[in-house]
């Protein structure tokens, strides 16, 4: 997370107003579509914590777990729309960082930047680390070979032009879209219909073997912690914003229907698993594919193979997301070189406007993944999870806090306004506090707030030491004149 460089930065020549812009050779190109911003965002977020992961969540909360994800989904929300709202402002480089550098302080833009960095370099290796597993479901290969295999599939696709990019993902997230739609309908038909094999047990599941709250209430709020993260992701809306085509209108579709998609598929699916697998028995699934929730639900139906058929789901799954995080993050380094924050040469583009150095560098935490999995070392790859559990909390409070500013200075959407708009931000909040308590009661959200508090607390020694006489303003209100100018310019080709 080095911020030095051997040679001097350049500053980007002058604009108009004073300002400093970025050279013709650091400039994103704004390719992405109306569809494909929103499938971005689907395909971070719709990974593996839904078809594998919603175990542990149920083994705390019981049936209850659903009233856990319908919480999350509102808290989730109020940061996707508060986002959504300021980027169809705002549509700048960086996204939700630079709004944060402008609205709060040159500091918390750089912190945010940089937790978000970390989050999507443990998050793209955890997914491509999940992608060699499910290969090795199939292949009789060493599970390091399959990483190193979707490593480079991932670096392929986003070395190509971002609309390339945008349409490779638009394919993968739209596979996993449709599992989900499958998964609902086939689940609905034996929840409610049922087979001769298997009648249908309706709500009963909802209620049996110690009540809709087997664990207490208190389990609810425990479980929240886990679920929380399923909706990581939501933040590609906003990063997005300075590559759409169209970003005023584009992220206002994006943020009202990621959102309600991501809590429907959610919601529904879980309350389906708790139907008709018992929750005790969905609880012990060990994250593997055979014990995965939704295979005992095709089981039920006698699908053949159906181990096999959630394998290349999951597969693909994990394969969206490790995608979409590494375009997150080598656009991270990007924008926070551009702002002098981290090495020149991060910022160099290519004639499609692709960061072929942030690329390559947001690849870092595969390769520490592979590498661990080829000498057998243990434990390093959790305690790098746990900076992440940390960093986005951060991130997403970093978010509320900008709007409230934001919404406090006069200031309001482009194209649409987040309902309830302060008090509204004042609940996510809120909900992300009651989250981040769980530290007193989670082993695992313990090591999160240790680890992450660290990782602060390296990244502020850095920004006073090095990185703070860097700063000039003058980049990021530059930044912001050209993106607005931008906005402006596509609502006027729209009308």
């Amino acid at each position: 997370m080095s911020t030095s460089s051997s040679h001097p930065q350049p500053h980007p020549p002058a604009s108009p107003a004073g300002g400093a812009i970025a050279p013709d050779d650091s400039r994103l190109a704004r390719s992405l579509s109306h569809g494909q911003i929103a499938m971005i965002a689907m395909g971070s977020a719709l990974g593996t914590g839904l078809f594998l992961g919603s175990g542990e969540a149920i083994g705390y909360a019981g049936p209850a777990v659903i009233l856990a994800f319908a919480i999350g989904s509102v808290i989730a929300a109020t940061i996707a729309l508060a986002m959504g709202e300021m980027a169809s402002r705002h549509p700048v480089r960086g996204g939700f960082g630079t709004l944060a550098a402008h609205y709060l302080s040159p500091y918390w833009g750089y912190l945010s930047r940089w937790l978000y960095w970390i989050v999507t370099v443990g998050v793209t290796a955890a997914e491509v680390f999940a992608c060699g597993l499910y290969l090795s479901y199939w292949l009789p290969i060493p599970v390091w070979a399959g990483i190193l295999i979707f490593a480079a599939v991932i670096l392929g696709i986003n070395l190509s032009a971002v609309g390339s990019f945008g349409a490779i993902e638009f394919i993968l997230s739209s596979v996993k879209v449709i599992a989900v739609v499958v998964f609902i309908l086939v689940g609905l038909f034996l929840v409610f219909v049922g087979t001769d094999g298997a009648p249908a047990p309706g709500l009963a599941g909802l209620t049996a073997d110690g009540g809709f709250a087997p664990n207490g209430w208190a389990a609810v709020w425990i479980a929240l912690s886990v679920v929380m993260f399923s909706f990581g992701g939501i933040e590609l809306l906003s990063i997005t914003a300075a590559e759409a085509k169209d970003p005023a209108r584009s992220i206002k579709t994006a943020a009202r229907t990621t959102i309600v998609r991501l809590a429907f598929f959610y919601v529904l699916c879980i309350g389906i698993v708790i139907c008709l697998v018992p929750w005790r028995q969905a609880a012990a699934a060990g994250g593997d594919v055979e014990t995965s929730p939704f295979v005992m639900v095709f089981d039920q139906v006698g699908v053949p193979a159906a181990a096999s058929i959630t394998n290349a789901v999951v597969l693909i799954a994990a394969l969206s997301a490790a995608n979409a995080n590494l375009y997150a993050g080598s656009r991270m380094l990007h924008s926070l070189s551009v702002d002098r924050l981290a090495p020149a040469f991060l910022s160099r583009t290519t004639r499609g406007g692709v960061p072929t150095a942030g690329i390559a560098i947001s690849l870092v935490g595969v390769l520490v993944a592979a590498t661990l999995q080829f000498t057998g070392v243990g434990g390093v790859f959790g305690y790098l999870m746990s900076v992440v559990v940390f960093a986005v909390i951060t991130v997403w409070a970093l978010i509320l806090v900008s709007y409230i500013v934001f919404r406090r200075r006069g200031i309001t959407g482009a194209t649409f306004r987040m309902p309830g708009g302060i008090a509204s931000a004042v609940v996510g909040l809120i909900g992300l506090a009651a989250v981040f308590a769980t530290v007193f009661v989670r082993e695992s959200m313990m090591l999160a707030a240790v680890f992450g508090i660290g990782a602060v607390i390296v990244a502020t020694i850095l920004y006073f030491a090095v990185v703070r006489s860097r700063v000039d303003r003058r980049d990021i209100e530059a930044a912001f004149a050209e993106a607005d100018a931008m906005r402006e310019g596509s609502a006027g080709v729209r009308a």
